[in-house]
């Protein structure tokens, strides 16, 4: 999937595009990616650990990311490729697109779902890794979606769901690596990824090809690259990287860029599981991860490597009362259809945005000089103008830690309306939280005194 990302600079010609990020996108809050492909149908990789977490030399040759299965089954003696001999005889990779059917992709019911669980935008993969493309891509010949295995348009088929439901559409594309078009050895180490990548002439003209079919079939509202751009591709002239950031705000005037294409250009910053978090602390930030350890479907998952409906609520909240979006994945299965766990943590969500929406979207950070946050009891905080939201993932009368001159306590409410008893003890809050009537965390709201 996604992966491992640069901090670049910004330096020129890279200066002119630096502008105000659209508030459509810092107030929407929470996005789905949405990772499927070819390695949708083996579907394994070992549930080691998460990115960022996990002993780098241990990473690659046990990855724990399903889209990487191209890239592990070429590591000699890997717990993959012996799984890649045993289930498919060590079939070519490409003998999986043929395999890729997709027929039970209804696109429209899968954004549905991302709807209802509060999404405001959807990012599927148009070509990962594997150089596979989910489109008539130019210069793929056969190989994409369109003319093998699904043999549909399946960018579009996303495109005109998420257009329907109301939501924002984006686009992952990987201009960094594309194992089909490269003849390098398997990537073993971070350093290999950045180093064994395609980087002449072109292939960077083949990715600028793409990309700009890309903005000019979709007009994505987000371009999420991956794994940086073609060395020999970051510059101002004809297929330039500079010239597709220039055709693409023009095309789509309120289009953000994410920060994975080397020391270019970005809008906002990427973090990845517990990789790349010191990106959390600058500006505009977007922390991405799967439901479980794998952007791909991974069928060697299970519970104990997920997050459920309340864990996926608490994610959320933490990132954004530190300023960010989130951005979490689902791996669809090789028909199409969403994995049923993936699903039920998707369904809770939903069930608790009826009553959480207000914390979550359009919501600011609260200063931690107005109230901070807590793991016993678990609680995060966001404001909306004058008024604050305390999100408490607890049962009956708790007490938080908070400047308790700057709430008018006598203002406490659930979203529905429902009053909540709130009383200054020893310099905190005691909240006396109201039997539940709704799932996961409890929003009581609070007017804040001031404008602080």
């Amino acid at each position: 999937m996604t992966d491992f990302q640069s901090s670049p600079p910004r330096i020129a010609p890279w200066d002119r595009f630096v502008r105000q990020v659209p508030a459509w996108y810092t107030d929407a809050k929470l996005g789905i990616f949405v990772h499927w492909g070819a390695y949708s149908v083996p579907a394994w990789a070992e549930p080691v650990g998460q990115l960022g977490e996990v002993d780098e030399a241990a990473w690659f040759r046990h990855c724990a990311y399903a889209e990487w299965y191209g890239n592990t089954i070429r590591l000699d003696g890997s717990p993959a490729q012996r799984h890649h001999r045993e289930t498919y005889g060590g079939a070519p990779y490409d003998d999986f697109l043929d395999m890729w059917q997709a027929q039970a992709f209804d696109a429209e019911e899968m954004v549905g779902l991302f709807r209802r669980a509060g999404a405001r935008y959807v990012i599927p993969t148009t070509k990962h890794h594997d150089g596979i493309a989910l489109w008539d891509a130019p210069g793929t010949g056969t190989r994409n979606t369109v003319r093998r295995g699904p043999k549909r348009d399946l960018v579009a088929e996303f495109e005109r769901a998420a257009r329907k439901a109301g939501m924002r559409f984006g686009v992952y594309y990987s201009g960094g690596l594309d194992w089909h078009v490269s003849d390098f050895p398997p990537h073993d180490t971070q350093r290999s990824v950045f180093e064994d990548r395609p980087n002449d002439a072109t292939y960077a003209a083949y990715a600028y090809r793409h990309v700009r079919d890309l903005v000019d079939r979709y007009r994505p509202d987000l371009l999420w690259n991956d794994i940086d751009w073609p060395d020999a591709g970051k510059h101002d002239g004809p297929d330039g990287l500079a010239g597709l950031f220039s055709h693409y705000y023009e095309r789509v005037p309120e289009g953000v860029v994410n920060d994975r294409w080397g020391e270019t250009h970005w809008d906002f910053r990427t973090s990845e599981y517990q990789s790349g978090t010191e990106n959390e602390s600058a500006g505009v930030w977007e922390n991405t991860r799967g439901i479980g350890l794998s952007f791909g479907y991974n069928q060697a998952e299970d519970a104990t490597v997920s997050l459920d409906g309340p864990g996926l609520i608490r994610h959320l909240l933490d990132t954004v009362s530190r300023g960010g979006n989130l951005l979490i994945n689902v791996g669809p299965d090789a028909a199409g259809r969403v994995p049923e766990l993936q699903r039920r943590t998707l369904e809770y969500l939903a069930d608790w945005m009826d009553t959480g929406a207000p914390a979550v979207f359009g919501t600011t950070p609260l200063g931690q000089d107005l109230a901070r946050p807590g793991d016993d009891p678990w609680v995060r905080w966001t404001r909306s103008g004058h008024l604050a939201h305390a999100v408490i993932d607890a049962r009956g009368t708790v007490a938080i830690g908070a400047d308790v001159d700057a709430f008018d306590l006598s203002s406490a409410r659930l979203t529905d309306g429902t009053p909540v008893e709130v009383a200054a003890v020893a310099g905190r809050l005691e909240v006396r939280l109201p039997e539940p009537t709704a799932v996961g965390p409890a929003v009581v709201e609070l007017r804040l005194r001031d404008a602080r």
